[in-house]
């Protein structure tokens, strides 16, 4: 069996599924899963393989439906801005088409080449652009899905407002392919950014960031478009990774990637520079670099996007997303960084995230099997009290569900369940993720991480 089918990034062990399907559309999908049904068998849905969580891994004698093969983009309304799209479609292939239409599609992740549309949705995803577009849910405005007796639900919307009893879509955005399958999507799109102007600033306090993107979201409103800080540990291992030198001394303890885009044929320059000027002058940030070329830009992001180098080089490796307020940030890094060095000694512990989204990942590598364990322990621990979030971005995926309690109530977590048994009463569909389907767990798949391939 081809080994692509068997593993995402997570690292998570792969059981055997019995079979693996690649549907060309939703009336195919819909027959698979009833032939499932009649023969009490267990389906893993894939999509691109990009995942953290372990969500894509099957279990042994699953059935596998990767949707590759469904990746047309069907149609783009260019009035409006809407395109009607296949669930396997790449985010990068649905990017290009809203662009060849004079639109824009605004979720960007590092993975767009490889991660599907469905994913992201059956996940959530957020990214870089989060901070002024919203998550993958702000984007879709409707959904078609297979359920798990293989009734087909088509709610493709192509409506901003409809106050009509309850919206389907929000069944399946963000539940992890466990109460249906995503196989196609209605998505808002939206108009060009303007001029981008993009900037590289450190600063020796990690208290002094939340004031500086305080002061960009009053002083810039919506032109600002991306916040991603990186500790100066990550930028001196990425550095030489990447190839690209660091805009301004790796040295300093924290570095930010920001970007602002103007009005259309508008640059944003002018109001960025004077919003850093001010930062400097209150003492927020001690340095600032330009990107005046957009060979400058692109080496900016190049450096900021180097996460897959990073996680090869540190391998076997622990990739957490969490996310909690930015009152919290200093402190949470302060506490599991010093826990972390003092556990795992010998490995490199690296904090960066998009601060406007609350978003927080922590790469810690290289690590043994008890090690993985250890840093998982000593991260979500920390999050108790502090109105944060074990999957920022990722899902739960397999690998997270031991701590979904540690930030999901009791009550959250029995409604999930809820649904779960009113939707999928035999746990057919993506069974073990996000929470145990019985009393005694899920073990038809090895959950403890491995190295990221």
């Amino acid at each position: 069996m081809d080994a692509r089918f068997l593993n995402d990034w997570s690292g998570v062990a792969a059981g055997t599924p019995s079979e693996v399907h690649r549907p060309t559309n939703t009336d195919e999908v819909a027959a698979i899963v009833r032939r499932c049904q009649v023969q009490n068998q267990r389906i893993t849905v894939q999509g691109g393989m990009t995942g953290l969580a372990g969500g894509a891994v099957p279990g042994d004698g699953d059935v596998v439906i990767n949707l590759e093969r469904m990746n047309r983009v069907e149609e783009v309304d260019a009035l409006e801005g809407v395109m009607l799209v296949q669930a396997g479609a790449t985010l990068q292939q649905v990017q290009e088409a809203a662009a060849q239409h004079g639109w824009m599609f605004p979720l960007d992740l590092g993975a767009r080449g490889s991660c599907q549309v469905g994913g992201n949705a059956a996940t959530n995803a957020g990214g870089i652009r989060v901070i002024r577009y919203g998550t993958m849910r702000d984007a879709v405005l409707g959904v078609e899905a297979v359920l798990a007796d293989g009734t087909v639900v088509s709610s493709l919307s192509r409506l901003v407002k409809n106050s009509t009893g309850f919206d389907p879509r929000f069944l399946f955005i963000g539940t992890e392919g466990t109460l249906g399958i995503i196989t196609r999507l209605t998505l808002r799109l939206q108009p060009p950014m303007g001029e981008l102007s993009t900037a590289w600033v450190t600063a020796s306090r990690f208290e002094a960031l939340p004031e500086l993107l305080r002061g960009l979201k009053l002083r810039l409103g919506p032109s600002l478009c991306a916040f991603e800080f990186m500790s100066g540990a990550f930028v001196s291992l990425a550095a030489p990774l990447s190839g690209q030198e660091p805009p301004a001394a790796a040295s300093m303890p924290w570095h930010v990637l920001i970007e602002a885009s103007g009005a259309p044929n508008r640059s944003a320059d002018e109001e960025l520079h004077a919003a850093l000027a001010d930062a400097m002058e209150a003492g927020h940030i001690d340095d600032c670099a330009l990107a005046s070329t957009i060979a400058h830009r692109q080496a900016f992001w190049r450096l900021r996007e180097s996460i897959p180098e990073v996680l090869t080089h540190l391998k076997p490796t622990a990739a957490l997303d969490i996310g909690m307020p930015w009152t919290q940030t200093a402190d949470y890094m302060k506490e599991v960084g010093a826990a972390l060095a003092l556990a795992q000694p010998d490995a490199q512990h690296l904090f960066l995230g998009h601060l406007g989204d609350h978003n927080l990942h922590l790469i810690s590598g290289p690590v043994d099997a008890q090690g993985l364990h250890a840093v998982d322990e000593i991260a979500y621990r920390a999050l108790r009290g502090r109105h944060g979030t074990i999957s920022a971005e990722h899902g739960v995926g397999r690998l997270k569900k031991p701590y979904l309690h540690m930030t999901r109530s009791p009550g959250e977590i029995e409604l999930m369940r809820r649904l779960k048994q009113a939707m999928d009463p035999a746990q057919r569909l993506n069974p073990g993720r996000i929470f145990d389907d019985d009393k005694n767990g899920d073990t038809r798949c090895n959950a403890e991480p491995r190295s990221p391939p």
